[in-house]
């Protein structure tokens, strides 16, 4: 009798057809990102980039000042404020 008790619970938790339908939808939609999302996503590329390049500067032992203004340079028209979109703590 548990047996068959185990298996209409299991039944019962099994999603609708429906609900997997909508799931595949919601899937499909994430994979096509609308223009704004597009634009966005180059954006915080463009800014990884110059974060990757504002990093690389600093290990090769470049003062920080020198860092820091190439850093402006690279991030002009991408983010807010003159640390592209990041801050520090310090």
């Amino acid at each position: 009798m548990a047996g068959i008790l185990l298996a209409v619970q299991v039944q019962a938790q099994s999603p609708e057809p429906a609900a997997a339908a909508k799931t595949a939808n919601q899937n499909t939609a994430a994979a096509q990102p609308d223009a704004h999302t597009r634009a966005d996503i180059e954006r915080h590329r463009a800014m990884a980039k110059a974060h990757e390049a504002a990093a690389q500067c600093l290990a090769s032992g470049a003062g920080h000042d020198a860092c820091e203004k190439q850093l402006q340079a690279d991030c002009k028209g991408l983010a807010l404020g003159k640390h592209c979109g990041m801050r520090h703590a310090h």
